[in-house]
C-alpha cells in the first residue's frame, strides 16, 4: 500500500520498487482526504494509478478502496475502463461502503445511517457491474440512475475488471459473495493483537457461511487481509511480518496487504525492514504457495 501523499518524483520509485521486489499487487487509498493526514499533501487515486501503470509492466494495481462517498458509478466507469486500458488489464477494483469522516462530509451531503450506507453500497456495486459489462446500460435505483450509459470499448479484462469487495458486516459480505472475485477485511476494532486475530478468524468463518448461502461454497475466492489494521504495524520487524503472514495463511487468506513504511505518523517504520522482508521472507512464502 503506497499512500498517495508524495509528489510523483518521490512516489514513482516506490511503485517501480514494488514491482521489482516481486509483489503481486500494489494499492493506493481512494480518498479525498484521510484521517490524521487530511491536512497534508494528498493526490487522487486514479491519476496516481495511471502514472503507476506507465512505469510498471506486470504488477497488478488497485484502489484500496473506492467508495460511493464521492463517486457516481457512470463517470467512475469511464475512469476505470481508461485505467484498465493504460494498465493493459492489470487493474483490480477494491471497493467498499465508505464510512464517516472527511470524504463523507466534504461535499455537504447529509450523514447517512449505517443501513442507508449499506443500501447505497449495494446499488453502487450492482450499477458498476452492469456498467462495466453492458454498453447502453440502464439502471434505476434510490441513489443512482443511468440511462443508456455507454462503455465502449469496454474493459481489457473480460467480462470486466475484477472486484475486491471490502466487507465486515453480513450485508456487505453478501455483496462480496455476489459480485466479488475477492474479499478483503480490515478485521475488527480491537485493543490487543490477540483480540484482533480472534475477530479476523470469526469474520473468515462468517464469510464461509455467506459464500455457502449464496451457492459459492468451495469456489475459489481470493481473500485479502489488511495486516496493518491490527494494533501493531506489520513491518515493525521482519519477524512480525512473518508471524502475521503465517497466521493469515492459517485462517485461509490468500493475500495480505501492508503499508509502505512512512517516516512518521501512521505506519511509521523503516524501509530497511521492508527490504529485509523482500530478501529473506517472501521467497519462502512463495515456495509455500
Amino acid at each position: 500500500m503506497i499512500l498517495p501523499e508524495d509528489r510523483w518524483w518521490a512516489a514513482e520509485p516506490k511503485w517501480r520498487a514494488a514491482e521489482e521486489y516481486g509483489f503481486d499487487h500494489a494499492w493506493t487509498y481512494d480518498h479525498l482526504g484521510w484521517r490524521s493526514l487530511v491536512d497534508g499533501p494528498w493526490f487522487a487515486a486514479v491519476p496516481t494509478l495511471t502514472a503507476a501503470a506507465m512505469v510498471t509492466t506486470t504488477i497488478r494495481l488497485g484502489t484500496f478502496v473506492a467508495s460511493p462517498n464521492f463517486r457516481h458509478p457512470v463517470p467512475f466507469t469511464r475512469e476505470l475502463i481508461t485505467l484498465d486500458d493504460v494498465a493493459d488489464g492489470r487493474l483490480i477494483l477494491g471497493v467498499g461502503a465508505g464510512g464517516l469522516g472527511y470524504d463523507a462530509g466534504v461535499l455537504g451531503g447529509e450523514e447517512l445511517t449505517p443501513r442507508r450506507r449499506s443500501d447505497r453500497f449495494a446499488e453502487f456495486v450492482e450499477a458498476l457491474d452492469g456498467l462495466l459489462i453492458t454498453d447502453g446500460f440502464d439502471y434505476e435505483g434510490t441513489y443512482y440512475t443511468a440511462r443508456g450509459a455507454r462503455n465502449l470499448p469496454g474493459c481489457v479484462q473480460r467480462p470486466r475488471i475484477p472486484f475486491l469487495i471490502a466487507a465486515n458486516g453480513p450485508r456487505a459480505m453478501k455483496v462480496a459473495a455476489t459480485y466479488g472475485g475477492g474479499w478483503v477485511t480490515t478485521g475488527p476494532r480491537a485493543e490487543s493483537l490477540d483480540e484482533w486475530w480472534q475477530g479476523v478468524a470469526e469474520l473468515s468463518r462468517r464469510f464461509d457461511q455467506v459464500l455457502a448461502e449464496n451457492g459459492r461454497a468451495g469456489e475459489e475466492v481470493h481473500r485479502y487481509l489488511s495486516l496493518d489494521s491490527s494494533p501493531m504495524f506489520s513491518l515493525v520487524s521482519a519477524q512480525a511480518f512473518t508471524d502475521a503472514a503465517g497466521r493469515a495463511a492459517e485462517l485461509g487468506f490468500t493475500d495480505v496487504v501492508v503499508h509502505w513504511p512512512r517516516s512518521s505518523g501512521p505506519y511509521a517504520g523503516r524501509e530497511a525492514v521492508l527490504e529485509e522482508v523482500v530478501a529473506d521472507v517472501l521467497p519462502g512464502l512463495r515456495e509455500a504457495q
